[in-house]
């Protein structure tokens, strides 16, 4: 039970961290400053060796009923979608948010979800515009706002938004931190593929994006509450500085066709993009990515 209404809260916000220290407490305290009230937050500790899991367990214990912190077993570190999937398995919502560690809400982003999922009942998913967030390290730097690339918003019904966005179309794809899914969907599709670990996790979002895309109504927002910290070290430049994204790209592209093959999902516009996006997998920066961070 939610230990100040007395009743379960509508939405579980799920926060997976490893060695997250500089940035965890500053991510949980947008979730309890958050003017929607009947919230979870599930910290998901991946094998934390800095300072990151005592935050946790100190925001679990000063929030008891509304803040839990979980761990794998040993305290292994098994990567963020694993991470992701062991925070909806303890998930008592009806409703499931994901908040990156280094990421922030502002105040309403709880509110006005809730109000378009409840207007919404046939949208599995919906995802927002994303701030680029840069003036967090250098407040003379320029924030960009990045919508969902679609050019209305509303509903989507499936495959739409595989034909639209990132990665085998141009249009920018949705942030982590600017979705919110019912749970019911992430339990119908069993939630993240936790294969996609180590370099492939750059995608491990896309791969849960693009089950969901493929089989269920997605409504997308031109509305922004996430701030999406840009910062040397992430995922991102990483891959890309070492010059495997064409490998991590490819390991995506591969999944994707086994999946609609293992579930008879058969789309032939989609079947198209992915044979040609494959046979030019060694050139993929779209041009979205390539104007944010080279």
């Amino acid at each position: 039970m939610d230990g100040r209404k007395g009743m379960m809260p509508e939405i579980s916000v799920i926060t997976a961290f490893f060695n997250e220290e500089r940035f965890l407490a500053e991510a949980i305290e947008s979730v309890i400053g958050q003017h929607y009230d009947s919230w979870e937050l599930i910290l998901v500790d991946d094998g934390s060796a800095d300072s990151s899991t005592d935050i946790a367990q100190e925001y679990a214990a000063r929030y008891p009923g509304k803040i839990s912190c979980v761990q794998h077993e040993r305290g292994e570190n098994k990567g963020l979608s694993a991470s992701r999937n062991l925070g909806i398995s303890r998930a008592r919502g009806a409703l499931i948010a994901f908040l990156d560690a280094d990421d922030v809400w502002r105040r309403e982003k709880l509110q006005v979800q809730a109000g378009i999922m409840h207007a919404c009942p046939q949208a599995a998913m919906l995802c927002e515009a994303s701030e680029y967030w840069y003036s967090w390290e250098k407040p003379s730097a320029q924030d960009v706002i990045i919508p969902v690339g679609v050019k209305r918003e509303g509903l989507f019904d499936p495959p739409e938004l595989i034909n639209l966005l990132y990665p085998l179309s141009g249009g920018a794809a949705p942030c982590p931190s600017g979705i919110i899914v019912r749970r019911s969907a992430l339990e119908k599709y069993r939630g993240f593929e936790a294969h996609f670990t180590g370099k492939y996790q750059l995608y491990e979002d896309q791969a849960f994006l693009h089950k969901i895309y493929l089989n269920e109504p997605v409504y997308i927002s031109p509305l922004c509450h996430n701030r999406y910290r840009q910062r040397a070290g992430s995922l991102v430049r990483q891959v890309t500085g070492e010059g495997n994204y064409h490998v991590v790209r490819q390991y995506f592209l591969q999944w994707l066709r086994e999946y609609m093959a293992e579930h008879k999902i058969v789309y032939p516009g989609i079947d198209n993009l992915l044979r040609r996006a494959l046979c030019r997998y060694r050139h993929p920066v779209v041009r979205w990515w390539a104007r944010l961070f080279y």
